[in-house]
């Protein structure tokens, strides 16, 4: 993997990681398309880089992480079905990653939903700061749901916090919150398998950091102005979006056409 690859896949991330179309499906399909879809590292990078996304909520909401020991415990709760089921199904979670296919599908399922999210929860909805304990559960079981590929995590996240009757904004920014545990988890369990016995190979750790800045930079653009777009406009455009990008995908596979494009 080159520098470009690593800035061209870390921009990607930044971008989608907070918005319901699946950033690691981007991720993927970007991969194959620039030819680098097999390479052991690119599973590492891709999974890695994440965190750097993510630790643009800790910078921005900085507060909210500085609140009483029950919001660690709701964040705990809210993680725990995840945590175990990943844990489970780590080796079919594993070949799902190298499936374009399956990324594709997950898109034009989860856009078809996205379509339809706001006029399921058009009444009265509720500002949120921190759910109950039932709550925060519940929103977990709805982020399993990310352990397929394309689904999105930050869309399961937000439909989880809208079934439990927030509003827009305050499940969003539950979803983001909840990233943190679940990217730092991720993260470091992908580094110690890969790591646990050679150790990084040369420039690894490089590239890793690299990625780490750039995804973290770009995030921190991205965050507060999905926030406030689906606020005002709800997620029906994300949802054409998956859809479109989902079926071209699907069309380009169907037809033979030779991913590695760059």
């Amino acid at each position: 993997m080159s520098y470009w690859h690593a800035l061209l896949l870390a921009i990607v991330e930044g971008l989608t990681e907070f918005l319901p179309v699946s950033s690691t499906g981007h991720m993927i399909i970007l991969a194959n398309l620039l030819g680098i879809g097999q390479l052991p590292f690119t599973e590492t990078y891709i999974t890695s880089i994440q965190l750097g996304a993510i630790l643009s909520v800790v910078a921005l909401y900085w507060r909210r992480f500085l609140q009483s020991f029950d919001f660690y415990v709701k964040l705990a709760v809210a993680f725990l079905p995840f945590g175990i089921l990943g844990f489970l199904l780590k080796d079919v979670i594993e070949e799902l990653l190298k499936s374009v296919t399956v990324v594709s599908i997950s898109l034009v399922v989860g856009g078809i939903v996205l379509l339809f999210v706001d006029n399921w929860f058009s009444g009265p909805r509720k500002e949120v700061t921190t759910p109950s304990l039932s709550k925060a559960f519940k929103i977990g079981l709805f982020q399993c749901l990310a352990l397929v590929p394309g689904v999105s995590r930050s869309a399961a996240t937000i439909v989880g916090g809208l079934v439990q009757g927030f509003d827009r904004r305050s499940a969003a920014d539950f979803s983001f919150l909840l990233a943190v545990p679940t990217m730092v988890v991720i993260t470091g369990y992908q580094l110690y398998k890969v790591y646990k016995v050679t150790g990084p190979q040369p420039g690894d750790l490089k590239l890793l950091l690299f990625g780490n800045v750039i995804a973290f930079l770009v995030a921190m653009l991205a965050v507060k102005s999905f926030v406030n777009f689906v606020s005002r406009f709800g997620f029906r455009a994300f949802g054409f979006y998956r859809i479109i990008l989902g079926v071209t995908i699907l069309i380009m596979i169907s037809l033979g056409v030779n991913l590695h494009l760059i």
